[in-house]
C-alpha cells in the first residue's frame, strides 16, 4: 500500500512539474492573451554591462479584432524596468513602471483601434539595484486590458559589473 502511494506522489510531482507551452523559450507561434497579440513576447539580452548603461527592446503589440481595445495599465514586476506605449499619433507615452515604487502609475488609457499595431518599448537599468544588482534577471511587463485580458512580457539578461 505505501508503494502504491509513493509510486502516485512520485507521479502528481513530474505531471505537476511539467513546463507548460508559455514556460518555454523560443516559442515562435503568436500568444494571444485578451484581445491583444504578440508574436515574440520573451527577449534575452544577453550578457550586458552596468557601465554600458541601459538597454532596451520594443516589442511589436497587435489588436487582431475589429474593435477598439483599451489599455487600461501598463506595470512592470521591477523599478529598474520602465515601458512605454509608441505610435497612435501622439508620440510616446509613459514612463510606466512597478506600483508602489517612485508614487504611483499613470493609468494607460490608450486606445488600440482594430488592425492596430503599437510598440511597447521596454528600457532595463542595470544600475538600478547596484553593486548587488548582478547576475542573472528576468522581468515581466504586464499590458491588462480595459476587458481584464494581461498579456505578459518578459525579458532577461545576465548582468555584470
Amino acid at each position: 500500500m505505501i508503494f502504491i502511494l509513493v509510486l502516485l506522489g512520485l507521479f502528481a510531482l513530474m505531471w505537476w512539474s511539467k513546463p507548460q507551452a508559455s514556460q518555454i523559450i523560443g516559442v515562435t507561434t503568436e500568444i494571444t492573451s485578451g484581445t491583444l497579440t504578440v508574436e515574440e513576447k520573451f527577449y534575452d539580452f544577453g550578457t550586458i554591462s552596468m557601465s554600458d548603461g541601459n538597454v532596451e527592446k520594443t516589442f511589436q503589440i497587435t489588436n487582431s479584432t475589429d474593435k477598439d481595445i483599451t489599455l487600461k495599465t501598463v506595470t512592470t514586476s521591477c523599478m529598474c524596468t520602465t515601458a512605454y506605449i509608441g505610435g497612435g499619433g501622439g508620440g510616446e507615452k509613459g514612463p510606466f513602471g512597478m506600483p508602489g515604487h517612485g508614487g504611483t502609475v499613470p493609468r494607460a488609457n490608450e486606445v488600440i483601434r482594430g488592425g492596430e499595431s503599437r510598440g511597447i518599448r521596454v528600457v532595463y537599468n542595470p544600475n538600478a539595484h547596484g553593486p548587488a544588482g548582478v547576475g542573472l534577471i528576468d522581468r515581466f511587463i504586464y499590458l491588462e486590458e480595459a476587458t481584464g485580458g494581461i498579456l505578459e512580457l518578459e525579458i532577461k539578461a545576465v548582468v555584470t559589473p
